[in-house]
């Protein structure tokens, strides 16, 4: 039926319009599912569900602002060079998020994507001259996903610039993260902790939430010592907490 239907519907209409009958009818069928993540992953047609398992874990660790307005940028809106391709997750977060702002970039031009509560910039994640301006123009950041390149090289250099810039209490997420082991995308098979891979170096990680303890008296704690609270690992997906890491020793308390 879809085949035999949609050919004959679309020569009266742009393919803007087309995309944008299609949300609204997906934006019905929603009606109220839309703190069903998964299910707003399947209606939209984004990867965070089927082709990876996303969904269950962000709506896990985002349950708990759905409601609040919230600023959020995914670095990468999908579909190539193809205009009219993509934007699914984009959509789905706008569903879901029902006072966010989405926010998001691509290398590509994808404005053909933006609606209300949705703005998409042109620009890659390893220009930092772009990454400041958009920033600057966004303002406060609370969620930042990275479902940009996946090379090594560009998810790392994205979060030492971006991270900084994310709200205390921020979450800054990062997809796909099998390409750690990946040699054509920058990564290492052998050297599983190489502090050049994506998830060689959020392991390094792991050791500052706890630099409290470290009794090195020399030791000067970096700013992400200072700054991450949390790390959470999952298959092909890191969530990391952005917050005030300052917790004294139990051995430094005063009896």
């Amino acid at each position: 039926m879809r085949e035999k239907v949609l050919p004959g519907f679309q020569q009266f209409f742009t393919p803007l319009q087309v995309r944008k009958l299609k949300t609204l009818g997906k934006s019905l069928l929603s009606i109220g599912k839309r703190n069903d993540l998964t299910f707003l992953a399947q209606l939209f047609g984004t990867d965070k569900w089927g082709e990876h398992w996303y969904t269950p874990h962000y709506a896990f660790h985002f349950k708990s602002i759905r409601k609040k307005k919230i600023n959020l940028l995914e670095i990468g809106v999908g579909g190539y060079d193809k205009p009219f391709s993509g934007g699914a997750s984009l959509r789905m977060w706008k569903r879901y998020f029902p006072k966010a702002h989405i926010f998001s970039f691509d290398i590509y031009d994808k404005k053909p994507h933006e609606e209300s509560r949705i703005r998409i910039f042109q620009g890659s994640q390893v220009d930092p001259e772009f990454l400041d301006n958009i920033c600057a123009e966004i303002g406060d950041l609370d969620i930042i996903i990275d479902d940009g390149s996946h090379l090594n090289e560009h998810v790392l250099f994205t979060f030492h610039h971006l991270f900084p810039k994310l709200n205390i209490g921020g979450i800054y997420v990062v997809e796909d993260t099998q390409t750690s082991y990946w040699e054509h995308y920058g990564g290492q098979m052998e050297d599983r902790n190489n502090p050049n891979s994506i998830m060689g170096y959020f392991k390094s990680l792991a050791d500052g939430l706890n630099h409290s303890e470290f009794k090195n008296k020399d030791y000067q704690p970096s700013y992400l010592d200072l700054n991450i609270t949390s790390i959470h690992f999952y298959h092909n997906l890191i969530f990391i907490y952005k917050g005030e890491n300052s917790e004294v020793s139990n051995l430094n308390k005063k009896p």
